[in-house]
């Protein structure tokens, strides 16, 4: 769709350099800029689109949640030595 727009564009400028008409000329000129800018971010989102990793891929639920029971025990162990370290007297 973006490659039409802009062979649209290029045919709109084309009238545009060949119009005797200043209407014509103003109108077919905006027309063209408009439709080449359009189609430009629309072929640059395309790439980001096809870059872009799914956000389903990013990380499945069991491995959510192997990684939550690591970091609960890893501040559990960290609490334990807290408290361990307040038990024992100060010299």
């Amino acid at each position: 769709m973006p490659w039409l727009l802009l062979l649209i564009a290029a045919a709109l400028l084309m009238v545009a350099l060949t119009t005797t008409s200043m209407a014509l000329l103003v109108v077919c000129a905006l027309a063209s800029l408009g439709l080449t800018v359009f189609s430009v971010m629309s072929l640059l989102a395309q790439r980001v689109d096809n870059s872009a990793r799914s956000e389903a891929m990013l990380i499945d639920p069991q491995e959510l949640r192997r990684l939550r029971e690591q970091a609960e025990a890893k501040r559990a162990e960290a609490g334990n030595g807290q408290q361990v370290d307040q038990n024992v007297p100060q010299p």
